[in-house]
């Protein structure tokens, strides 16, 4: 059956750059061919090579309650025969937006989108509309989607103007885009005071995901909101993996940090490409038609996709204990990995928020971007394949997190924990 899975991805590199539709797909980081899937259910992937895998990827986030879940089916199914795509209006479009805006703290208004890129890329142009600024502030290692503006790194120094990390940015695009380091608001500050005024933004993942999971520092979310207020910079939370997943309000209820702007992804349409970007009213009120900053989109608002994340909002709301039991499994998980890592003498860094988790294979826990870059990423490629080999699937890069679903057994998390000191025995060796 793997020849089976080999030959399908030959066949996708004839017709699909790369053979895949998503970079990370390509398992290239961890050194071995991509796994296709052929469906999923609960906390378990079936793939096309015949093997079944305890998923620790849950579609990046959004599969909380597990894959095929019945309250998000049943939503689905009946909605279905009414239509797929309206390109008007819908009832339940307005029902979603009042539940983001009533659990999300600081947010008046809420647009929807179709994806987290989508998201981010709105709320800048809108916070620059709002200010009239033209510059915005990014950090290292916080990765915003792949609109222009927002893939650059900070090249030597993070007091400089980025520079493009992907062919096909002209520098021109970027040149208004500054980066500083995580966890740091003392270069920030250096930052914001070297260009007085000319800061429409500044864009932050609460919790990073995208570099692996790396924690704010006390006092960092604290700061920025302090900062941005001083300042007159609108203060956004990328919170397209933490939304709905740290806690029923997000990072912001979980540090009771309240931003001017949020991003929103695939969580609030259990699992349909969906995004939303909200803010305070007098920010929303730029938006077209009820402003001037235009944005714009035709499956925006799709109704089945509405549906489907209402239903599991709501669910969320409810049902609040789900937040107790991802808590439950994901420090369980935690407590066993971390022993055996222990028990192995591994250099290792072993980091959660919640239902995110990432190991590091390196001594020091991970504060900013110039942590991460010292795990060794030979060491997680063994570990990937090693539990693949186990039927376990793991994120295929160091760079990003393990997700957590409250569709996890006890014996899937045994069976994780086995495969995880097996592989660490022969790491160790």
């Amino acid at each position: 059956m793997k020849n089976k899975n080999k030959a399908l991805f030959e066949t996708a590199k004839r017709y699909i750059p790369g053979g895949v539709n998503s970079p990370v797909r390509a398992f290239k980081a961890v050194g071995c061919d991509p796994v296709f899937i052929r469906k999923a259910k609960g906390a378990h992937l079936f793939g096309e090579d015949g093997r079944m895998y305890i998923d620790y990827i849950s579609s990046w986030g959004p599969m909380i309650l597990g894959h095929s879940c019945e309250v998000v089916n049943e939503a689905v199914e009946r909605h279905l025969l009414d239509g797929i795509s309206y390109g008007l209006p819908s009832r339940v479009e307005v029902e979603l937006a009042k539940t983001i805006v009533e659990a999300y703290p600081g947010i008046d208004e809420v647009r929807m989108v179709n994806s987290g890129t989508e998201a981010t890329m709105s709320a800048i142009r809108v916070a620059r509309g709002f200010t009239g600024r033209d510059k915005i502030v990014k950090f290292e290692g916080c990765y915003h989607g792949h609109s222009d503006g927002l893939l650059v790194s900070s090249g030597s120094g993070a007091l400089t103007f980025g520079l493009p990390t992907s062919p096909g940015v002209p520098d021109d695009i970027v040149k208004n885009t500054l980066v500083a380091p995580y966890n740091d608001l003392a270069r920030l500050a250096q930052l914001v005071d070297a260009n007085p005024g000319q800061i429409a933004c500044v864009i932050v993942e609460p919790v990073c995901g995208n570099m692996g999971v790396v924690l704010p520092d006390a006092g960092f979310l604290e700061g920025l909101r302090s900062l941005c207020t001083e300042k007159g910079i609108v203060l956004i939370f990328d919170e397209v993996i933490t939304g709905f997943r740290l806690g029923y309000h997000g990072a912001a209820g979980v540090f009771g940090v309240t931003p001017d702007m949020a991003c929103f992804g695939k969580i609030i349409g259990g699992g349909f490409p969906v995004g939303a970007y909200g803010g305070r009213r007098e920010i929303m009120e730029c938006v077209s038609p009820a402003g001037s900053v235009y944005q714009a989109g035709t499956l925006s608002g799709n109704p089945l996709a509405m549906h489907a994340g209402k239903a599991m909002l709501d669910y969320l709301k409810h049902q609040p204990a789900v937040y107790d039991v991802i808590e439950e499994k994901a420090a369980y998980l935690e407590r066993g990995m971390r022993a055996i890592l222990e028990e192995y003498h591994l250099p290792f860094s072993l980091v959660r928020a919640g239902s995110l988790m990432t190991v590091f294979f390196c001594e020091r826990v991970p504060h900013r971007y110039d942590d991460v870059q010292k795990a060794d990423l030979k060491k997680y490629s063994q570990y990937f394949r090693g539990m693949l080999d186990r039927g376990v699937m793991l994120a295929p890069s160091q760079f990003e997190a393990m997700f957590v679903s409250c569709a996890l057994t006890k014996n899937d998390m045994d069976v994780t924990l086995q495969a995880f000191r097996e592989v660490m025995k022969e790491m160790a060796a």
